[in-house]
């Protein structure tokens, strides 16, 4: 699903845009929520998302898909200062439950939104769909029954990308088993995604055999990570696990090993590091430069989709960029939304339940750019597929970028 990127197209802001191209089918308007941090350094990550919803909305629009309506695209920024913020996505929710032509949403893109958010979405019973959470207890066990404790046997919250149950054993066992790793050194962002990744690390690592020499906790407004760098410099890492995301410190750390005397070392992640190449603006490249050479990282969710040439194709025509980590998780998204949208219009029933019901049935298969995708009992996706990836600082012109390596399938 990864392919060599350049940057994105569309200004993020609070705004409503109509992404259609003369394709509607009639006067009535539906509106589908794109909640996502889509300023500074998160732009990098979250702005091909957003372009692959908005790229399946004007597809629909111009095949009358739903039939009798136009749809559009109500897009929300919850980014302060460049960085995802939790306060600012439960008020875009807010706005979004509050517009009641808002039928259903996309997003968030950050785990801790999500958890901010899917009480509020939960309770209003507006569906919303994340191409890129990944965190376990949004949808699991006591955790994930507490976030939806309004409604809890109406189930409104999807996810096409598997968790960090998955992804981090993952990203471990390609580590040890792969890269021949013994030990690693953590740092984590504190987040809720930031944390849990690294939780999940570093329990396969240790179950596999290797030694976690030291772990820290780093706030996401850490500007300076040389203190913990150098303090893991005496443990005698041969390797350092960021759990977290670029816009929190990711590409900070990596770029400050050298000064530490750990530049040499491999560097990995998770998908919160995952985003473009060194050209763009933010990303985990750009911000580390030279020293992100050597770094290794993943993507919950498929790189080899079916036809991955014309999404690309497609998509590229759209936005004169390739697409990105989980650009076709988003038009994926997008896509499931819009298939119960136009299951609803034949029934005459176009209403926020006829939505949810339709996306959450375990029964139901959608057939998505990503493949076949259904949800179980709690909203998550069949898919359970782990992309690896790593650095080569020669690609993209010599700016440096994301090379696929390799995909698991851990869906049995």
């Amino acid at each position: 699903m990864k392919f060599a990127r350049v940057g994105v197209a569309l200004a993020a802001a609070v705004i409503v845009v109509g992404a259609c191209s003369g394709g509607g089918t009639g006067g009535k308007t539906l509106k589908i929520g794109i909640t996502f941090p889509l300023t500074g350094s998160s732009l990098a990550s979250a702005g091909p998302a957003r372009d692959g919803a908005l790229l399946a909305i004007k597809e629909a629009n111009a095949a009358g898909t739903v039939k009798g309506y136009t749809l559009e695209a109500t897009i929300l920024d919850h980014s302060v200062n460049g960085q995802y913020d939790a306060q600012q996505g439960a008020k875009d929710m807010t706005t979004l439950v509050s517009d009641n032509s808002v039928v259903a949403a996309v997003g968030p893109f950050n785990s801790a939104v999500a958890k901010v958010q899917i009480p509020i979405s939960n309770e209003a019973g507006l569906l919303q769909c994340s191409p890129a959470n990944t965190n376990p207890d949004l949808t699991k066990g006591d955790a994930g029954k507490q976030l939806r404790a309004k409604n809890p046997d109406k189930i409104n919250y999807v996810r096409v990308a598997t968790t960090d149950d998955i992804q981090g054993p993952a990203v471990a066992q390609y580590a040890y088993q792969d890269l021949g790793l013994k030990n690693v050194a953590i740092i984590d962002d504190l987040s809720v995604y930031g944390k849990g990744i690294a939780d999940a690390f570093q329990a396969e690592f240790t179950k596999l055999g290797g030694k976690v020499v030291g772990r820290e906790g780093a706030d996401p407004k850490t500007t300076d990570f040389l203190p913990i760098l150098t303090k893991f410099k005496d443990l005698n890492p041969d390797s350092v696990f960021y759990g977290g995301v670029t816009a929190n410190g990711g590409g900070l750390a990596r770029k400050q090993m050298p000064q530490a005397g750990l530049g040499d070392l491999p560097y990995l992640g998770g998908d919160g590091i995952q985003d473009q190449n060194g050209g763009v603006q933010g990303s985990f490249i750009n911000i580390a430069g030279p020293a992100a050479a050597k770094s290794y990282s993943s993507v919950a969710a498929i790189h080899d989709i079916p036809d991955a040439a014309a999404f690309a194709t497609r998509y590229t025509a759209e936005f004169k960029a390739d697409p990105g980590a989980y650009s076709a998780s988003g038009y994926a998204c997008t896509q499931i939304i819009i298939k119960a949208m136009a299951d609803a219009a034949a029934k005459g029933d176009v209403t926020r339940e006829a939505i949810r019901a339709g996306v959450t049935n375990t029964a139901n298969t959608f057939e998505t750019v990503l493949g076949p995708v259904q949800f179980d009992a709690v909203g998550d996706t069949s898919q359970k597929v782990i992309s690896l990836y790593k650095t080569d600082m020669s690609a993209s012109d010599g700016k440096g970028d994301w090379i696929f390596d390799k995909q698991i399938d851990y869906g049995g």
